[in-house]
């Protein structure tokens, strides 16, 4: 039998450098473990970054760890509400909550994360793996 996995990864608009407003939620369920990658790659989708898995690359991201073990089907609810996991019958969710190996210097530990449930063709892959910092680069020099 798998152990439950209580913990999340994010890398999109619930990162704490993000300033979003569901950084709120996270903040009050969930406390940050560290700075973490995964095995992925990101796309700019536009309104929000795209991640599938690839082993070829990273994904830059934070590693957060639930708060009261009780809360965390709610907890993680409420997220895949966020982010378009529930739909409508017949609709396709837009993300998909999967377990991910998460690295943290030389360990590994295991989390969910959400992965896109789409095509990330013909959007622009975000070579760095970091979404704040492509962000950051992409508002200093608009097109």
């Amino acid at each position: 039998m798998q152990p439950e996995i209580f913990q999340l990864f994010v890398y999109g608009s619930l990162r704490k450098g993000f300033q979003h407003p569901a950084y709120g939620y996270i903040s009050r369920y969930f406390t940050l473990v560290s700075d973490a990658t995964v095995n992925g790659a990101l796309y700019d989708m536009g309104q929000y970054p795209a991640a599938v898995p690839d082993n070829g690359s990273r994904i830059n991201g934070e590693l957060y760890r639930i708060n009261n073990p009780d809360e965390f089907s709610w907890a993680m609810a409420q997220l895949d509400d966020y982010e378009g996991v529930n739909t409508e019958a017949g609709e396709r969710p837009l993300y998909r909550r999967e377990p991910v190996a998460v690295y943290i210097g030389d360990r590994t530990e295991s989390a969910w994360i959400y992965w896109f449930n789409g095509e990330v063709d013909p959007h622009a892959r975000i070579d760095t793996g970091d979404v704040l910092e492509y962000l950051q680069r992409k508002n200093q020099n608009p097109m």
